[in-house]
């Protein structure tokens, strides 16, 4: 790291599938880390306070994670970055995006309903970077699945070790706590706490008032779990935790504030440092690199609409920024300037002076930085790109008020540089066609239009569920492909050509009747992983 007085970073997302508890649990995670000082509950979009990390207005109606946030603090001599990603699965490459920026995650899980599917889909683009994972089972203060059935079940369907680190003393309406693992310490609990405040600590599982406290029965049956735990599970071992092998887990109730102090303890105690990160020439670009250098992985317009502004999400990797400093953008071979970056905690800015490796700051932009930009010191490298996935809906959008034409191109183009969907052009007719995961993201561009810009629009439907990007070395081959399926190609915002298809039969029976043309199911088109055969 450069030389500093500044604190190890802690650069960390939360993921989750959807009503798991992941926005309680990171605004408990703010509250035990003194960054604010009254938490709310989102309850079904009813909620009278919405949720620190929840700041656009669509999220307040719903009470759901539309898009990433950003949240600063430090906590035991640690700067906390935490990123609270969207837990709907329609928002996956917001989601994927933020994991390509930080160093490692907390999974949460519910303990009434185990694992689900979005929580596999997460846990998986997180191992395929071997990305830490630490992981919270949430909402122990209700009646679910038994703790050592939920390490069985975890363990299972995300191929993924676990070593527990902390332990529930009885469950549902007999929770009265958490046992640690690492420090061997009891601690008892009032529920409904703003704060930490515990009823009583034992130092030792084997002393007659952890009886007393509990009764015998959920005495007996914590000292039981604990030998069963203990010869199952082999002893923990950070570094299996830092390689991503294994995953530690605690328990508790987010909502109850269980087990969330041991929960953010271990993560200022373990959870690594900046991390090296790839670049597109093949090498790593280690955080103790002297010059500046840092990728774009997130814009968002109108983060605050009173100002109409842009901001793009800066992760910097090595050296460390400074304000009103030229920078070198390794795309554009121009130079870059910020006389206003900001820090974040959700909505709120603060402009800053210097920021260092892991560090997440906002650049005010009109239009110069695109999500995966690169940025430094004068070095020209690239750090490796961040994909975009092959959408599954698609919709012709239309405005439906030809005054508002200036204002809905306007909205239209910067939601489709957010990443909010994939905005494609039809070259015969110019038609725009959305590309989405799921039916929120259209939603979402409608609300947002509407509210932001001005504008409205309606859709109509195409017969298309699949995509691929493609290529070919031979230029008249490929013209001839995009000649002969001309109703089936579009362009994307880079001008690449994608095939579209009613369906994945349709798709791999074209590709294997044209062997010379590529098909790929990211933009990634120089990762051999991504190509469809």
């Amino acid at each position: 790291m450069p030389e500093t007085t500044e604190p190890t970073r802690l650069t960390f997302a939360i993921i989750s599938h959807p009503d798991a508890g992941k926005t309680t649990i990171t605004e408990k995670i703010l509250l035990f880390g003194g960054a604010i000082h009254t938490a709310g509950a989102v309850k079904s979009g009813k909620n009278l306070r919405s949720t620190v990390s929840d700041f656009m207005a669509m999220e307040k109606e719903r009470g759901i994670s539309i898009s990433t946030s950003v949240m600063g603090f430090n906590y035991r001599g640690r700067r906390f970055n935490l990123l609270d990603t969207p837990g709907h699965a329609d928002f996956s490459e917001d989601t994927y995006r933020t994991l390509t920026a930080v160093d490692s995650a907390l999974m949460v899980i519910d303990s009434v309903k185990g694992v689900e599917e979005r929580t596999r889909q997460l846990c998986e683009i997180a191992r395929m970077r071997a990305t830490p994972i630490m992981t919270f089972m949430n909402k122990l203060d209700r009646e679910g699945k038994d703790p050592v059935e939920l390490l069985d079940e975890t363990e299972r369907e995300l191929d993924l070790k676990v070593s527990p680190l902390s332990w529930p003393i009885g469950q549902g309406s007999e929770f009265k706590g958490v046992y640690s693992l690492r420090t061997g310490r009891i601690v008892l609990f009032k529920p409904h706490q703003t704060q930490d405040f515990p009823e009583l600590v034992i130092e030792d599982i084997g002393d007659p008032k952890l009886d007393q406290a509990v009764g015998e029965h959920l005495a007996r049956k914590l000292r039981e779990e604990m030998e069963l735990v203990r010869g199952v599970h082999p002893e923990f071992r950070v570094e299996d935790y830092l390689s991503g092998r294994v995953t530690p887990v605690f328990f508790g109730s987010a909502l109850n504030n269980f087990g969330v102090q041991e929960l953010i303890d271990a993560l200022a105690e373990m959870a690594p440092a900046p991390l090296p990160k790839p670049t597109v020439e093949g090498g790593l670009i280690d955080p103790d690199f002297k010059e500046m250098s840092g990728f774009v992985f997130k814009i968002h317009a109108n983060l605050d609409p009173r100002h109409r502004d842009r901001v793009a999400y800066f992760r910097i990797c090595s050296g460390k920024f400074e304000r009103n400093e030229m920078y070198y953008h390794t795309g554009t071979g121009k130079s870059f300037r910020s006389s206003n970056p900001t820090a974040f905690m959700a909505q709120n800015r603060d402009i800053i002076d210097v920021a260092y490796p892991g560090d997440i700051i906002g650049f005010h932009d009109t239009g110069t930085l695109k999500i995966g930009d690169t940025l430094t010191q004068g070095a020209k490298f690239r750090f490796k790109g961040i994909p975009r996935f092959a959408p599954q809906i698609f919709r012709i959008i239309l405005n439906t008020d030809p005054l508002k034409s200036k204002q809905f191109q306007k909205g239209l183009e910067q939601l489709a540089e957010e990443g909010v969907v994939q905005l494609f052009i039809r070259p015969q007719t110019n038609q725009r066609i959305l590309g989405v995961v799921g039916q929120l993201q259209l939603e979402v561009v409608q609300y947002r239009l509407e509210h932001e810009y001005g504008a409205s629009c309606k859709y109509e439907p195409v017969d298309f569920t699949t995509a691929c990007w493609i290529t070919c070395p031979d230029a008249k081959k490929l013209d001839t492909f995009l000649q002969r399926f001309s109703s089936r190609i579009v362009f994307d915002k880079d001008e690449r050509p994608v095939f579209l298809a009613e369906n994945r039969w349709v798709l791999d029976r074209t590709l294997k009747d044209f062997p010379e043309i590529k098909g790929y199911a990211t933009s990634d088109l120089e990762d051999p992983r991504n190509s469809l055969r």
